[in-house]
């Protein structure tokens, strides 16, 4: 049982159950770029010095090795 409240977690469902399927792959397309820009946005702060190309091949090393080590 997860203890987080999650009071629109049924809203949130019901809307899903609405979008037809190019919809949610739409959906999980907008949401994986949003979480990358949020992945970048954090790797900014933490490495202020970091060009634009180094900061995503930052970002990809982490991905990467994430990947790894949950297959």
């Amino acid at each position: 049982m997860d203890p987080k409240p999650r009071p629109n977690e049924e809203r949130y469902r019901r809307i899903i159950r609405r979008m037809t399927p190019a919809q949610r792959i739409e959906k999980a397309g907008e949401l994986s770029d949003m979480t990358k820009e949020l992945a970048l946005a954090g790797l900014r702060q933490r490495y202020p010095d970091l060009d634009e190309l180094a900061l995503r091949r930052r970002l990809l090393e982490l991905r990467t090795r994430w990947a790894r080590s949950t297959s």
